[in-house]
């Protein structure tokens, strides 16, 4: 499909809860099938739609070795979060250059609507919950940083505008 443009941060949609999905049409297909690309290209480990504009509740998962095993999911939602935790280095491509560890829940039940259009649960753990946490924060109008204090969020954003005034 194509490889679309991720907004720069602060963007107002990625901001903005999006908004849910119906049903799974053509055009949601299309989306998904841009959005894996999208992913692939960065490389990353997943993408939310609002992340290219798109301001739907859809989300692409691919943490697998191998790549080519992408989850498609409409409207997830944590069910439940492990009482475990783990820490991981996120950065985001529509806020380039700049990375952080953030602290979540190491394992997570998930609800969504599955590209049959079927509701499907799903755990995920490590890498996979640190994904789809991180794309359902996307979907809710909120970034990585936003899980950090606000000195270490003030410390990255600050960092990432001297990135970007240096292009």
């Amino acid at each position: 499909m194509t490889v679309r443009l991720c907004l720069p941060y602060p963007h107002p949609c990625l901001k903005t809860p999006a908004a849910s999905v119906d049903a799974i049409t053509d055009e949601v297909r299309s989306i998904w099938a841009d959005m894996v690309d999208t992913m692939d290209a960065m490389p990353g480990y997943g993408l939310a739609a609002v992340q290219i504009g798109v301001p739907l509740r859809l989300a692409v998962v691919d943490c697998s070795d191998e790549r080519g095993q992408a989850i498609l999911m409409a409207n997830p939602e944590v069910l439940h979060a492990s009482g475990q935790f783990r820490e991981h280095e996120e950065a985001s491509p529509n806020l380039p250059g700049v990375s952080a560890v953030v602290r979540r829940p190491r394992a997570v039940t998930v609800r969504f609507m599955n590209a049959a259009g079927a509701t499907e649960e799903r755990d995920f753990v490590n890498l996979w919950a640190t994904s789809v946490q991180h794309q359902i924060d996307h979907l809710a109008g909120k970034m990585y940083f936003d899980n950090l204090s606000a000195l270490k969020r003030k410390m990255l954003l600050s960092k990432a505008e001297k990135l970007r005034k240096r292009q």
